[in-house]
């Protein structure tokens, strides 16, 4: 019988489902609020049950990764990282697969009332996320261990959302509103995809001893480094591209405030190959992702109240 203290069963489930990585929901979901309600379509309940159930299916890949690590050895020569509760033995696979299961299944009786309520563009948008959910490092071809984990990342913790969050409160929205924001959304998934790519680089020797074959196991370190400097300086040359366009208000790159933070991580993945500070670097990436989101709302919401901006 599990005898431990509630408290540790509390913090043992949150280090597994490492709600510190949930801006990469979060952010898509916040930009998509946003643009929903400049274009008078934002409906808060809907909002609200959209970001649940969205929250559940990345808890969800949260559990399915930590789980499939452990049975893939993956996790074993790793220093530093999140999660990595079963190697500690924190919580047991089991318990943890279990808790996987019924994220998955939260995350999808929420989507399919949504789904109910809005239209058929969410079948495409939902299953795709709950089938990355599921084998981005789970499955015959995880996708993680196959260097698809970026552009899967970027996709679905991207435009997807945006567009998944924007149409469950605006069904008939047009073709060219759906463009609109899948460009609106490219800054976004620039930068979740530096996040997992910055754990990557950190975990490099562990993974080609287990034979995952990210980018940066697949193509080196000079790679890695240089797709990490693309990824983040994508986020702002994007941003700066979709303003120009005019989808975007010029009050949003105050997103430009953090350029000075998104070079110096540059330079700390260029100039080192310390694991604990790659995972520090690679913490600080994830809240760079973080900022960059609250910019865009905060800029965006700024333009809707000051006239002229």
């Amino acid at each position: 019988m599990d005898r431990s203290p509630p408290i540790s069963r509390i913090r043992a489930w949150y280090q597994a489902l490492r709600p510190r990585v949930f801006t990469a929901t979060y952010v898509p979901m916040g930009l998509a609020g946003i643009v929903a309600h400049a274009d008078g379509v934002f409906d808060a309940g809907v909002f609200l049950l959209a970001l649940v159930g969205t929250l559940f299916l990345q808890s969800a890949a949260n559990l399915i990764n930590e789980y499939a690590d452990h049975r893939r050895g993956a996790d074993q020569l790793k220093q530093a990282g999140q999660g990595m509760i079963i190697k500690h033995k924190i919580l047991e696979p089991a318990i943890v697969c279990v808790g996987a299961i019924l994220a998955t299944l939260a995350g999808c009786l929420i989507g399919l009332y949504l789904l109910a309520q809005s239209g058929p563009l969410l079948w495409l948008i939902g299953i795709g996320g709950v089938l990355v959910a599921i084998t981005y490092t789970a499955g015959p071809f995880p996708l993680a261990y196959n260097g698809l984990g970026e552009v899967a990342v970027a996709v679905f913790m991207g435009p997807a959302i945006v567009v998944g969050a924007y149409y469950v409160m605006s069904p008939a929205v047009t073709d060219a509103r759906i463009a609109d924001l899948c460009l609106i959304s490219l800054p976004v998934a620039f930068m979740v995809s530096a996040i997992l790519h910055a754990n990557n680089i950190r975990d490099m020797d562990a993974d080609r001893a287990v034979n995952k074959r990210t980018l940066a196991v697949i193509f080196g370190i000079r790679f890695a480094r240089a797709e990490f400097i693309f990824l983040v300086i994508g986020a702002y040359v994007s941003q700066a591209v979709v303003v120009a366009a005019g989808l975007m208000p010029p009050l949003t790159l105050l997103t430009l405030l953090t350029l000075p933070e998104a070079l110096r991580l540059i330079k700390i993945f260029n100039a080192s190959a310390a694991v604990p500070l790659l995972h520090q670097a690679q913490g600080r990436t994830a809240k760079l992702h973080g900022q960059i989101g609250l910019l865009l709302v905060a800029g965006w919401s700024l333009s809707l109240v000051l006239p002229g901006a």
